[in-house]
Parts: C-alpha cells; sequence; structure tokens
C-alpha cells in the first residue's frame, strides 16, 4: 500500500489530499487546503513550504504528485503558480519524497477519460472514486483527483512491466 499526497498548488490557497493506493482499489485519508495569508509574494511561499512540510509530517505520504503549470492567457499568474508549484516541490523533496508531475490533460484523461472535461466531471469522478460524500473544496478535490491520476499511473506501469516480463 502506498500513500499518495497529491498538492493543486495557488499562490492564495494550495489544497491538498492524501489517498492509500493499493492494487485492490483507492482510499481517501484526508483532504484540505493550505491558506495563504501573508501579504509579501516571499512570505506566501514560506507559507506553502510551512504548510506542505506539515502536512507531510501529519500524514507520512510516500510520494507526491502534483500539477504542471500551463500557461493560458497571463504570464503573471502563470509565473506565480510556477513560483508556488516550486515552494510546495522543495518543502517534498526536502522530506526525502518522489515527486511525479502531471498535466492538467492527463488528470482529465484518468479520471473522466477525456482531456478536455469539465472541472465539474473531474470533482464528480472524485467523489465517486473515493466515496465521498457532501461537498468538497475546489482546491482538495483537484488536489485528489491528482493523488487518483498518479495511483492509476502508478498501477498501469506495473502492469506493463509485468507483461513485458
Amino acid at each position: 500500500m502506498t500513500r499518495i499526497l497529491g498538492i493543486d498548488p495557488g499562490s492564495r490557497i494550495t489544497g491538498y489530499g492524501i489517498i492509500e493506493s493499493s492494487p485492490q482499489g483507492n482510499r481517501y485519508i484526508a483532504s484540505g487546503s493550505i491558506r495563504i495569508n501573508a501579504e509579501s509574494f516571499p512570505q506566501r511561499l514560506k507559507q506553502i513550504f510551512d504548510g506542505v512540510t506539515e502536512v507531510i509530517a501529519l500524514y507520512r505520504p510516500q510520494q507526491m504528485a502534483i500539477e504542471q503549470v500551463f500557461m493560458h492567457k497571463n504570464a503573471d499568474s502563470a509565473l506565480k503558480l510556477g513560483q508556488a508549484r516550486g515552494a510546495a516541490i522543495c518543502a517534498t523533496l526536502n522530506n526525502d519524497l518522489p515527486v511525479y508531475e502531471y498535466a492538467a490533460r492527463q488528470v482529465k484523461q484518468a479520471l473522466v477519460g477525456k482531456g478536455n472535461a469539465e472541472k465539474e466531471q473531474v470533482q464528480h469522478m472524485v467523489k465517486i472514486l473515493l466515496n465521498i460524500q457532501g461537498e468538497m473544496q475546489v482546491d482538495a478535490g483537484d488536489a485528489l483527483g491528482i493523488c487518483l491520476c498518479h495511483s492509476h499511473h502508478r498501477e498501469t506501469e506495473k502492469r506493463l512491466r509485468q507483461v513485458r516480463l
């Protein structure tokens, strides 16, 4: 059984999700968000680093998965998101965990079956796959989706290795 930490980085809210993954399936452990309240951007990055470090200490994941940055329209937003990702990745590597990165299209493909799925479809599938009842924070749901994507990719790679042997 492998405990996976998923991170949905943001400069104001960073979502996290924790699942346990095994060949028998995935089990929800926890999810939430790290709310950033510092005004200066360097202090926000420190809060992300500290928050991810705290989540790792509390839940003891063995691997971390995070979404890759994509460039849409606003270059400044993409740069800030990239720096937030960097703070989360550094906190993870500082705790000697391997980091896996997935494009948003890969996450959507793994959960919904199509890379251009809507955010609501992804959230719906996260709730179904992890048997989560009630409301779920959007950032935490995205982080759980990244966890599930990583779990699916891990299991597929294992099966492919077995076929090649």
